[in-house]
């Protein structure tokens, strides 16, 4: 059995398949949508890996400035491909840092990670809420001088991009995206103007300032469930624009644009140790669905 990992050549196809073929078996996706936006798309930063049984390619990870994921295909577990992916990214680490994101928290990922030191230190949640009984025609309570409407590719993006910037500065992803990162989401098939919400102050081609967002997206049948389910994708509101109450305005217009769509379904990516956000979100009904981790190793000195 060959377990060599091969860092110049990645079949993206063949990759693809086994990226669906572990979202099957496992009931989540193995690699975040970044990830599979860069396999897909070709990335100037980052090593792409794939381990091999022969010819066919039976695991798969990408390495980004010190944080790597990695899937191994439902029918070549428990045989030395992960083991061998996770040591190439040790080495590409080097004496740096590294984190690992496991998707969906399943047990054969702290058995691979936890024997060479990594520690357990992030968790995202996936919450879910059927949307039976929100509000398809909402009447939310704006000031007089802010309106909401929907983005507007080609004119819209550094304002959002500043926003959002400004709204996840904490945030170690989010927070950095670029206008690069925007227009590949734009160019998806799932992309929809319509359901991307921009909450502006005054004429947005005169001065107007964009006080806050809610981007929605919707996962297609087979992607996130056997039926389509909409996402709160990026909910975000300028620190400068808080207390106004839009973050609940644009919440219930993004979820009632999803339940127009026919969509019984939606969920949302929330960090555990937000507590407030956490408790916010389960007040409106959503529950707990699934759980990734972030594993992290920081090298002997």
């Amino acid at each position: 059995m060959n377990t060599g990992v091969d860092v110049t050549e990645v079949p993206v196809p063949e990759v693809l398949a086994l990226l669906r073929a572990a979202a099957a078996a496992d009931g989540v996706r193995p690699v975040s949508e970044e990830t599979e936006l860069r396999l897909q798309h070709g990335s100037p930063g980052g090593s792409d890996l794939v381990v091999r049984n022969g010819s066919a390619p039976t695991g798969y990870a990408r390495f980004d400035d010190g944080v790597a994921e990695l899937v191994v295909h439902p029918a070549h577990r428990r045989r030395g491909f992960g083991t061998a992916l996770l040591r190439q990214l040790l080495d590409l680490a080097g004496d740096r840092p590294l984190s690992v994101w496991a998707h969906g928290d399943l047990p054969g990922s702290a058995e691979l990670v936890a024997p060479h030191g990594f520690e357990r230190v992030r968790v995202l949640l996936q919450l879910r809420m059927p949307l039976d009984a929100v509000d398809r025609a909402p009447r939310p309570g704006l000031p007089d001088d802010v309106r909401v409407v929907p983005f507007r590719p080609g004119r819209d993006e550094e304002a959002w991009l500043a926003v959002n910037a400004r709204a996840f500065d904490w945030h170690p992803e989010q927070g950095r995206m670029t206008r690069a990162d925007l227009e590949l989401r734009e160019a998806e098939p799932w992309f929809d103007p319509d359901g991307f919400l921009m909450a502006w102050r005054g004429d947005p081609d005169a001065g107007g300032e964009l006080l806050g967002s809610h981007w929605t997206k919707v996962h297609p049948p087979g992607a996130a469930a056997e039926e389509a389910v909409g996402e709160i994708y990026v909910l975000g509101i300028d620190p400068g624009a808080q207390g106004l109450g839009l973050g609940r305005v644009l919440t219930d217009l993004g979820l009632a644009h999803l339940r127009g769509r026919g969509l019984r379904q939606v969920l949302l990516y929330v960090e555990e140790d937000n507590e407030a956000a956490v408790r916010l979100y389960e007040g409106r009904g959503f529950r707990r669905f699934a759980v990734d981790v972030s594993w992290h190793r920081v090298p002997e000195a």
